[in-house]
């Protein structure tokens, strides 16, 4: 058992399934008998709201907020909502972000500011450590698009090394419905396979 604490902050839009998503690293980490604490902030609306998940493990965790640059891995659900969160990753820290963009509402309307059309350029002059995953192109090919969260949780168990692919899979048989075990499974599997490339 590694005696660091880890750090794991979730971001992106309601609907995209990040309470599964953090569900599943949570119910990994304490089958392998880490200490765990999640913290979750919803936005305005259930669908479509702002969504973050704060995720530590350890020994002995005492607060389940990530300290500004202590995350270890940021995973971006969501485009913008990733990139908003980049000051959270620490140096070493690594970017996980999914290539999909969900407008919100308001900027439909024209009440605030559109969506950045140079999200692109930002996200690859930053400093960090980054990987791109398009998470919802390859859950469709697999057959459901509700699996790409399961898809980018595959990424980062790739780079997590606290953990095995069959803890994940048992923690997929625990949070998954019955129907939809067998396609979460796949999604693992491939979001892994792209973690190794």
């Amino acid at each position: 058992m590694s005696e660091k604490t880890v750090n794991i902050l979730l971001s992106g839009v309601g609907g995209q399934g990040i309470l599964f998503a953090s569900n599943l690293i949570c119910d990994v980490m304490l089958s392998k008998g880490y200490d765990v604490k999640k913290n979750e902030i919803h936005g305005m609306s259930q669908r479509g709201g702002s969504v973050t998940s704060h995720i530590r493990y350890g020994k002995k965790i005492y607060s389940p907020v990530i300290p500004k640059g202590e995350a270890d891995f940021l995973v971006g659900f969501e485009l913008l909502e990733g990139y908003r969160y980049l000051y959270m990753l620490k140096n070493s820290g690594l970017f996980i972000y999914n290539d999909y963009s969900i407008v919100p509402g308001s900027m439909l309307l024209g009440k605030k500011s559109l969506y950045p059309d140079d999200l692109y350029e930002r996200i690859e002059k930053s400093p960090v450590r980054k990987k791109a995953v398009s998470a919802e192109d390859l859950a469709k090919k697999i057959g459901n698009i509700q699996a790409a969260n399961v898809i980018l949780m595959g990424v980062l168990a790739g780079h997590i090394k606290d953990s095995s692919p069959d803890d994940w899979y048992k923690a997929i048989e625990k949070r998954a419905k019955a129907k939809y075990r067998n396609i979460n499974r796949e999604a693992f599997t491939t979001g892994l396979e792209i973690s190794r490339r």
